[in-house]
């Protein structure tokens, strides 16, 4: 693997990690304090049309992906991971269109999911699976 690419893998990694877990966590703490207006979190998601409770689910779900993503080894579980944030970034990015939400709202999960991808692309032999040829 070449220097360069070792750059972007690494560069589009810590940045889909940063993003996250930063919003991982904004989701995981979606419970207002005393008499204060809803959290973003909640706001976003009841405009999107579902529950609240989805917000620890996916939370739960973006922290992980990024353990998995940092954790040297379990290749396939980074497969996983990689799986899993596309799934939830694709539906987040057509939530967004379905609702009529304007077109900066979709921003956020394109710039991950872009991350997303080039992650996946530019990620080193060691942490791909490997398959026999048949």
């Amino acid at each position: 693997m070449s220097t360069r690419n070792k750059i972007i893998y690494w560069i589009a990694t810590i940045w889909l990690s940063l993003g996250m877990v930063a919003s991982g966590l904004v989701q995981l703490m979606h419970a207002p304090a005393d008499g204060a207006l809803s959290p973003p979190g909640v706001y976003g998601i009841t405009q999107l049309g579902y529950p609240v409770y989805f917000l620890t689910i996916i939370g739960l779900w973006k922290i992980l992906g990024v353990v998995a993503l940092l954790v040297p080894k379990f290749a396939l579980l980074k497969e996983w991971a990689y799986a899993g944030f596309v799934f939830l970034l694709t539906g987040a990015i057509y939530s967004h269109v379905a609702t009529h939400h304007a077109i900066a709202e979709l921003f956020p999960s394109a710039l991950l999911l872009a991350l997303t991808v080039l992650s996946w692309s530019f990620r080193p032999a060691s942490r791909k699976v490997i398959t026999a040829n048949a």
